[in-house]
């Protein structure tokens, strides 16, 4: 059974999966200056974690060179990597964080990404339309309502931009 890997362990792995690369250019790229870490950051600690997550589940190999660690993709971390590349995001409050990721990483793989955006709004659409066809009651209903609003023109945007 596969093991079941965070947010952090899968960005790792895709970061990992563009070239050899060594933990602390991960640290670098997540942190919140750096170009994924301006989307969601993640601490030198929980970056190592995630990698020797990695190590332990087969999904990338650690060598020693020239006392650095260089950091490699395996098989079967890359069948893992493409699928979660290629799975849009279940829940609305998703797209923030894990979709923008994705976005972001197959954009620094070259990898084109209109399948998955076309994928993207197909399975958010029935709750964005539930979302803001319903009655505003207050501000929650409200809050919700321009969010899904946001949500739905963000994809359009994206999908535009993707062309």
């Amino acid at each position: 059974m596969p093991i079941t890997l965070s947010l952090a362990d899968q960005v790792c792995l895709a970061v990992i999966g563009e070239q050899r690369t060594h933990g602390w250019a991960l640290v670098k790229l997540l942190a919140p200056e750096g170009e994924l870490g301006r989307i969601w950051s993640l601490s030198r600690p929980l970056t190592y974690r995630s990698i020797d997550r990695l190590v332990e589940a087969g999904l990338v190999e650690r060598t020693e060179i020239a006392r650095r660690a260089e950091l490699r993709i395996t098989s079967k971390g890359r069948r893992r990597r493409r699928a979660w590349l290629d799975t849009p995001v279940v829940h609305l409050r998703d797209l923030r964080t894990e979709f923008l990721l994705k976005l972001t990483l197959r954009d620094r793989s070259g990898l084109a990404s209109g399948d998955l955006i076309e994928q993207q709004r197909e399975l958010l659409d029935p709750a964005i339309s539930s979302l803001v066809d319903k009655q505003v009651d207050g501000p929650v209903d409200l809050w919700r309502q321009e969010s899904a609003s946001g949500a739905r023109r963000f994809l359009d945007r994206v999908a535009e931009l993707d062309r």
